[in-house]
């Protein structure tokens, strides 16, 4: 193709010099050959990229096609059930509930239902009356002397520099509109978190806001921000799911000047956070840290946040909890499908245990330690509407936070951008132009109506189901395909010669 390119071009540059020589026109197109050919040239004689070297000029159009492969995927060719992670029905139900808009879907179900992999309600001939008041949960045990009542949907994990400073603002007035908390993320707590809404603050093992000129615990910074009035719980986190047993990232391009002075890091470098806590290394330290922060705090909420690997590492907290009779408020349970703005393709997709049977083992497991009763679990994974927060519940969740479904109420189109600094909504990104388009007034009313009307379909749905509460909720009432198959069988069973004729 080298050749080719070359022997044509080479042609086509004679032809225009004799079409202009003989009738003085073409100038225009002389030049643009020849500019060709030039870059041409410079594309053969390079050693960096193949394509371009073996495909001079025409090389750029896969570059050009590469880049804008996830806009083609999502516009032309992504069917309304196809999407990953989210699917464009999932997207568009929380566009709608964020703008306020109907959210009813026409002509029925997209869906196959008549398969093993269904899952569904079991609705009750005799539905309650939907409760119109938003559910609550209060965290706090015995040794918390500030519990707290929050929502039973907040706003997950996610840190200013992974996302932009409009977002981290409208999320936190969405917050203090909606009564419900906004999480921090690791990479602490900023002036753009501190819009009137109530807050967890999210501890890693940066312990960034927190961290000493060693990038150790510092107890007195983080006594400070601890006992703000705003603060209403402290996280602990130990891992998360999209890469548990790795570390944060924040890439350079997105680390500036100001996020490095707030974190306390050189700014323009790629921000990676130990992949363990210095502070402690084992459960017993973990659960004396959990009473440190408990004591610095004066009595606010503790707990942890963890994707669960080494199932039996779990219960080794479990018995030290026991052992000190130390017990967090809340254990925060993430899946390894959950969300990141960047993170190694291995651990996003080969390191963790998923979200479901990660909430069943935690919840089971602190039943059969007898603690249950003494902790608040909390899950993160992919929670976007009212069916996902009542299927949560019913596996052993008291109350749900969801980082991904709130991106979306922010204007979040799923470009997949996180990493590289270029998000187009201004979400998740530091570019100063793209941030200006997302306007923290407008963002911060669809926080607000996603989280209202979210938390509405849970109710309904609830109702739907003959229940009263969301205490009320076990697996029971969900239902699975492959039950189906059992129901065809008694029916229309498959020997047939059994069936006597009347």
């Amino acid at each position: 193709m080298r050749q080719k390119f070359f022997v044509l071009g080479i042609t086509a540059l004679i032809i225009t010099f004799i079409i202009y020589f003989y009738f003085n026109t073409g100038l225009f197109f002389i030049i643009l050959i020849t500019i060709l050919l030039i870059i041409g040239l410079a594309n053969s004689m390079q050693h960096k990229h193949t394509i371009l070297r073996n495909f001079p000029v025409l090389g750029y159009f896969r570059y050009l096609f590469e880049m804008i492969a996830p806009e083609i995927q999502q516009y032309f060719i992504e069917r309304s059930t196809d999407g990953k992670p989210f699917s464009r029905n999932q997207r568009t139900l929380a566009y709608q509930r964020a703008k306020n808009i109907d959210s009813t879907t026409p002509f029925g179900t997209q869906l196959n239902l008549n398969q093993s992999s269904y899952e569904g309600i079991k609705h009750s001939i005799f539905p309650a009356t939907v409760n119109e008041e938003l559910p609550r949960v209060l965290v706090g045990g015995s040794d918390c002397t500030q519990p707290y009542s929050a929502s039973l949907l907040n706003i997950s994990a996610m840190s200013f520099g992974s996302l932009s400073e409009n977002a981290i603002m409208a999320l936190n007035k969405g917050a203090l509109k909606g009564k419900f908390y906004h999480n921090t993320g690791e990479g602490g707590l900023t002036e753009f978190h501190q819009q009137g809404g109530d807050i967890t603050w999210q501890i890693g093992t940066g312990y960034f806001g927190c961290r000493d000129d060693r990038g150790g615990f510092d107890g007195g910074r983080f006594a400070e921000k601890a006992n703000l009035p705003e603060v209403k719980m402290i996280e602990i986190k130990l891992s998360q799911g999209a890469k548990p047993g790795h570390g944060g990232v924040l890439p350079a391009a997105k680390n500036t000047e100001q996020i490095a002075k707030i974190r306390g890091v050189q700014p323009h470098t790629t921000i990676l956070s130990p992949p363990s806590h210095s502070a402690f290394s084992d459960a017993k330290g973990l659960v004396e840290f959990i009473a440190k922060l408990r004591l610095l705090s004066n009595g606010k909420p503790i707990g942890f946040k963890l994707c669960i690997g080494e199932t039996s590492e779990f219960e080794m907290i479990c018995q030290e909890m026991i052992t000190q009779n130390c017990f967090p408020d809340f254990i925060t349970v993430d899946g390894a499908e959950g969300g990141t703005g960047a993170a190694p393709l291995e651990f996003a997709d080969g390191v963790g245990m998923p979200f479901e049977p990660s909430l069943i083992f935690v919840n089971k497991t602190l039943v059969r330690f007898g603690i249950r009763d003494k902790i608040r679990v909390i899950c993160s994974g992919k929670i976007i509407s009212g069916y996902s927060i009542l299927k949560a519940v019913a596996l052993g969740a008291d109350m749900c936070n969801s980082a991904r479904g709130f991106m979306f109420s922010l204007g979040c189109i799923q470009a997949l951008r996180c990493n590289n600094n270029t998000c187009p909504t201004g979400v998740a990104t530091q570019d100063k132009m793209l941030i200006k388009g997302l306007v923290v007034t407008d963002k911060s009313e669809r926080v607000f109506y996603f989280h209202k009307n979210t938390l509405h379909a849970a109710n309904e749905l609830l109702a739907a189901a003959g229940k009263k509460s969301f205490v009320d909720v076990d697996i029971n009432i969900f239902m699975r395909g492959d039950e189906f198959a059992h129901l065809s069988d008694l029916y229309f069973p498959d020997n047939l010669k059994s069936v006597t004729k009347h």
